[in-house]
């Protein structure tokens, strides 16, 4: 665990003051206790004046000051001591546990192009991206990223369109095709013409998405801030009538004291703790304790399909030859001369190195690649390739679900295809098999093509899906549902899915595989990239909750019993202490439960009994 300087500093005031409370216990020397008093007493004084000058913010911490001040007049100094260390313990918690990481879009601005070149007749300039204007002629080279959104005069290329669709696959472009700012020219060099300046392009819209995106209504106030006004009011009132009735001061004083709401500061922080410790075990990153609560809350969750649902990479799914071994081994030698994903896939599906010579190797941009292989001419691509090369094949068209064919032929004779496509994780079924189970309701929001997307949808059974999606579709999507009074989390990997993390009321990002602005648009990592954890973390948000509440509940219950018992001058200033000192060691071991918690039938049987799985049984069909 990393500590900043300011938190070692506080750990090391609150050790110091622990001991120095104990050591005055043990010697019965109040006098040692004053250590605590100034080192964890005088920040709170400080920061209760602040929150009465600045803002007249009355919180816990008020009745901390009034608490400890009162146990000073009357002479124990180690009630004032106890109090004060006990609730820097619970403000430092609280402290670490709730500082929100913002978002952060270094990357997107990072990935905006800074220079264009331009054609004006025969000439080629470099010019700043911000000089650029529609109608402009660009000429955009291999591996550069295009400029700003136009369409394409000359030349035919891939493009990785990942930063703004998610799809992993490259999109093949030709004559009047679209281009996106912030999208890779993969391959071949084209012109193009602009239709957008930079400050309106696809990239500077999403940019500017993920900066005014953030979801309403996100900022849950501390569970003992809800309840701070109403102790004080009570308090006092209590301390005044006691006085007032029976004459005698140190009644009052044990009022405040045993009012001082230790425990109802530690019920929220130390169940969080225990939740994020319990998190980590299982490769989860929680951002601020305000996530957890938030998430207790959420019934539904969305989903993106690449990378999230699927692994996000092409895989070979089939093979379809009358000799496997003998295709393979050519197709594989030439795609290793290829650094296009689909080739890659195919060499790693092969797995040898037992790879043939290649000459006169050529790549024909958006349809395949050829070469020499012995003697013998091999082709591999799609029908535009066949078709070019004046190649037939007996082999029909028949690829379904988002599946990608490649026809290999070897002199001009077509003798097998092999079939690639985005695979399903292990886990995705299972997962939202659970999550249904939880009573939440699944949706899928996907930039693919409907035929790939409903395929996913239907394995999967999600509750709901949309095709064709672009970020401001995910993030249209979010706010209409927000609008019903739904409390969405939105899963996601992509730079496209940071706007859709930042409006979710819980944003959830693949960890390892996820992009840097998507992890810091996101409220929640998941490091491991295993989405059947996402059960569990629920799971967990919801017992954290109940956990919180039932130590809420305790707390304000054990105050009212110790404030009676004081009244009627049973407890003293000493006893009161220790009281509400055994109902923080209470909430404390409580709330540590949760460091072993584990997803158990009877959550399930709960989310039954409440009946929120009633509407959520209609899957993709």
């Amino acid at each position: 665990m990393n500590f900043t300087r300011d938190e070692k500093v506080d750990i090391l005031l609150i050790i110091i003051s622990t001991i120095s409370v104990i050591a005055s216990f043990i010697l019965s020397l109040d006098h040692i206790s004053w250590i605590a008093v100034v080192l964890c007493g005088v920040p709170i004084f400080k920061e209760c004046i602040e929150g009465l000058i600045t803002e007249f913010d009355i919180k816990a911490d008020l009745l901390v000051t009034i608490a400890i001040i009162a146990s000073i007049i009357i002479g124990e100094v180690f009630a004032a001591g106890e109090i004060a260390t006990i609730m820097a313990i619970g403000g430092f918690l609280e402290e670490y546990t709730v500082n929100k990481t913002q978002g952060r879009i270094e990357e997107l601005v990072n990935m905006t192009p800074q220079i264009a070149t331009r054609i004006k007749g025969k000439v080629e300039e470099k010019i700043p991206v911000e000089d650029v204007k529609i109608g402009d002629i660009l000429k955009v080279l291999p591996g550069e990223s295009i400029p700003t959104d136009g369409t394409i005069l000359s030349g035919e290329t891939s493009i990785d369109q990942s930063t703004l669709t998610g799809e992993s696959i490259p999109v093949d472009k030709k004559v009047n095709d679209e281009v996106y700012s912030g999208t890779i020219n993969l391959y071949g060099s084209f012109t193009m013409k602009t239709t957008k300046v930079s400050e309106d392009s696809s990239l500077q819209k999403l940019i500017k998405l993920v900066e005014s995106s953030k979801p309403e209504n996100a900022k849950i106030v501390r569970s003992a801030d809800r309840w701070a006004t109403w102790i004080v009011v009570i308090a006092f009132l209590s301390a005044i009538i006691t006085y007032f009735v029976t004459g005698e001061i140190i009644r009052s004083v044990t009022i405040l004291v045993v009012f001082c709401p230790c425990a109802l500061v530690l019920a929220t922080p130390t169940a969080i703790m225990a939740a994020i410790g319990n998190l980590t075990k299982y490769g989860i990153l929680v951002k601020d304790g305000e996530s957890l609560e938030e998430l207790a809350h959420v019934n539904e969750l969305v989903f993106d399909k690449t990378g999230t649902l699927t692994y996000g990479t092409p895989e070979v799914v089939r093979v379809v030859s009358k000799d496997n071994g003998e295709m393979m081994h050519l197709v594989a030698s030439l795609e290793s001369k290829s650094e296009h994903p689909l080739a890659k896939s195919i060499v790693k599906y092969y797995d040898s190195t037992d790879l043939a010579e290649v000459n006169e190797f050529k790549m024909h941009i958006g349809k395949g690649v050829t070469g020499i292989i012995g003697n013998s001419k091999v082709t591999a691509g799609n029908m535009k390739l066949l078709e070019s090369e004046d190649i037939t094949s007996e082999y029909v068209h028949d690829a379904t679900n988002g599946e990608i064919e490649i026809y290999v032929a070897k002199d001009n004779e077509v003798i097998g295809k092999i079939y690639l496509a985005d695979t399903l994780r292990n886990n995705s079924k299972q997962t939202i098999k659970k999550l249904k189970r939880l009573g939440i309701k699944t949706t899928l929001l996907t930039g693919d093509n409907e035929e790939t997307g409903r395929y996913i949808a239907r394995q999967v059974k999600v509750t709901n899906a949309q095709f064709n999606c672009l970020p401001e579709d995910k993030t249209e999507y979010i706010k209409e549902e927000q609008l019903k009074d739904n409390k969405v989390a939105m899963i996601g990997d992509g730079i496209n899915d940071a706007p859709s993390l930042r409006k979710a009321n819980v944003g959830i990002a693949m960890g390892s595989i996820g992009s840097d602005v998507s992890i810091e648009a996101s409220n929640i990592a998941l490091i491991n990239d295993n989405i059947g954890d996402i059960p569990h973390l629920i799971g967990i948000a919801r017992k954290t909750l109940n956990t919180i509440n039932l130590n809420i509940a305790f707390s304000l219950a054990l105050n009212i019993i110790a404030m009676i018992l004081a009244v009627l001058g049973i407890l003293d200033p000493i006893a009161g202490a220790l009281i509400h000192n055994i109902g923080s060691v209470i909430v404390i071991i409580y709330s540590s439960t949760l460091v072993n918690y584990k997803l158990s039938r009877k959550d399930y049987l709960k989310s039954k009994k409440l009946g929120m799985t009633k509407s959520l049984n209609k899957s993709i069909s």
